[in-house]
């Protein structure tokens, strides 16, 4: 009895560790699943509309008991939403798509690794994050930020001689077996260079997402309306570029378990995953097991899809995970202080009141 009451005590206590890479098996498997439905012929805008559509219907029976007392939407900020749903939601989820038809899903991957990075730079742009360079946590963010978008760069731009245990086929042959398609430099620039828009559409997403959560605190509602208003503005998308209606059938495929997948389990489950280890473990913890989901795209792409990895982007990778964890150090350690200046104040405070009374 002894022995079993410990497991579960170890078991409850490392649920945030299983949970974490959980989330990180499933995006690793959004990239796999998303690369493969898109290079076998659908149209990635029509993809989008889907995705978000099956988004929409998952989230919404948590939405309609959402506890979380609000205020109903005015018009003003069910505006607000609205844009930030295409500025952030659309935006994104349409460059990426169309984007990974020129990339790799190993790519797609990596570039997540930015995010913090660039959400920091735009923050501080905005006036939302403060820049302390004359402290160390300041001048680490500045540095991971710079060491990330450095690794992006060198992982799109630089190829270098393959890995020699994963190199599959020939340069110049292309196969027939795999989803990857030998793309010419140019596409692959393209390709990144959309890739990095989109999660610079996202990073603003994430700051503006804070202001809106201010005025709308019931997260479940505001997700549901955005993905909601991103499926809308998505559709209209899809129509005016795909002309073609047979584009817009669902068969028993890749495609349709792609979409399914990254709808219900990438928005839906993952979602409540992530904010329960967020609420048990903080944001920084989270954020820590990032690049474990590129380390398995990346084996799972070599494995399954036959996709060759190069040193330079071997090179790359490593500096956005140097870069991505110089930012959440910076980012933990500024918390700290916060914390640790509160709690003086409150300190203070309640020993001034002491005097007072005495």
């Amino acid at each position: 009895m002894k022995g079993l009451h410990s497991y579960k005590v170890a078991l409850e206590k490392n649920k945030p560790y299983f949970a974490m890479i959980f989330i990180q098996f499933v995006y690793a498997g959004m990239a796999l699943l998303s690369k493969a439905a898109i290079a076998m012929g659908m149209n990635p805008y029509v993809f989008v509309v889907y995705r978000q559509a099956f988004g929409s219907l998952s989230l919404a029976p948590f939405a309609f008991f959402d506890s979380k007392k609000v205020a109903p939407l005015s018009f003003s900020l069910l505006s607000k939403i609205f844009l930030m749903s295409l500025v952030g939601v659309t935006l994104s989820s349409n460059l990426y798509y169309v984007a990974i038809n020129y990339t790799s899903a190993t790519f797609a991957a990596a570039s997540t690794n930015t995010i913090p990075g660039i959400t920091f730079i735009m923050a501080v742009i905005l006036r939302v994050e403060c820049l302390s360079i004359k402290q160390m946590h300041g001048l680490a963010k500045v540095f991971g930020s710079i060491l990330g978008l450095s690794g992006a760069a060198m992982f799109a731009f630089v190829k270098g001689p393959a890995v020699g245990f994963m190199k599959w086929y020939p340069e110049n042959q292309k196969h027939s077996h795999s989803v990857t398609t030998i793309h010419s430099k140019g596409e692959c620039i393209r390709g990144s260079l959309m890739m990095i828009s989109a999660n610079t559409s996202w990073s603003l997403w994430l700051i503006l997402q804070g202001l809106i959560l201010k005025s709308y605190p019931a997260k479940f509602r505001l997700i549901t309306l955005q993905c909601s208003f991103s499926c809308i503005q998505s559709a209209i998308l899809a129509v005016a570029v795909e002309r073609n209606p047979s584009a817009w059938k669902l068969g028993w495929d890749v495609h349709l378990i792609s979409v399914a997948y990254c709808g219900i389990i990438v928005t839906g489950i993952c979602y409540w995953l992530q904010a329960y280890t967020i609420e048990e473990k903080g944001p920084v913890f989270t954020a820590m097991f990032t690049p474990l989901s590129l380390i398995i795209t990346a084996i799972f792409s070599a494995l399954l899809w036959k996709e060759t990895i190069y040193w330079g982007s071997v090179g790359g990778t490593i500096l956005l995970v140097i870069g991505l964890y110089s930012v959440l150090w910076g980012k933990n350690r500024e918390s700290t202080k916060v914390e640790d200046t509160d709690t003086a104040e409150t300190k203070e405070e309640t020993r001034l009141e002491c005097i007072t009374q005495h």
